[in-house]
């Protein structure tokens, strides 16, 4: 094969195309968020996600940063078929969270899904834990301030999930000096200098990190 034809577009549009048939609202939310360009993880990394959640039978998701509910509802979906449990799905914006449970309604899934209008490091704070699973999609200068708090949220053997690290490829600038492309450069420094981390970046779409908890 030709090194040419290994691009990055092409890799990402062969591992989207790969993504089984969604429910008529993911795809839905997935239109919303490509007409009025709000950043979602897409139906890549989303099913990932629900993957990642069945494969340890997570009961207890807690998210930093949940948009309009699309990747809670990845979680929800995981969730409910594991049993059942709470995903918890944190906003700033009251609109958004009220977005979110009418789209987490119709996906059947609402009554697995805990919210909260807060910022969402302060919310993980004050919740209790431990968590089967962590994701993380704050705003990117405040990557690396919130991994002591995750650690101590995330349960042994829990997962960790970190969106964006990649960053648009703004982290391989070495003239970027960003706080938010400074923030992901730090916060893969620490996880993946502590021992106390198992840490794998998958390069789909923008880059997400999954590290086990020891």
């Amino acid at each position: 094969m030709s090194d040419d034809l290994l691009t990055y577009p092409a890799v990402q549009n062969y591992i989207a195309n790969l993504v089984p048939p969604r429910e008529a609202e993911l795809v839905e939310m997935e239109a919303y968020a490509e007409k009025n360009d709000f950043p979602i993880i897409g139906p890549a990394c989303g099913y990932y996600c629900y993957q990642l959640a069945r494969m340890i039978k997570a009961s207890s998701v807690f998210e930093l940063g949940s948009g309009f509910g699309y990747s809670t509802a990845w979680f929800a979906k995981a969730i409910k078929e594991n049993g059942g449990g709470v995903v918890h799905h944190t906003v700033w914006e009251e609109a958004l969270s009220e977005r979110a449970r009418r789209h987490l309604v119709k996906l059947g899934c609402a009554d697995t899904v805990q919210f909260h209008i807060s910022e969402a490091v302060a919310a993980l704070k004050g919740v209790d834990g431990p968590f089967d699973i962590i994701f993380n999609d704050i705003d990117k200068e405040q990557y690396p301030a919130s991994l002591s708090v995750i650690k101590e949220k995330l349960r042994s053997g829990g997962l960790l999930i970190i969106d964006n690290m990649l960053w648009h490829g703004r982290i391989f600038d070495k003239k970027d000096i960003a706080p938010t492309t400074m923030g992901v450069q730090e916060f893969t420094r620490r996880i993946t200098n502590d021992p106390d981390w198992i840490v794998s970046l998958a390069p789909m779409r923008d880059g997400m990190i999954v590290a086990y908890k020891k």
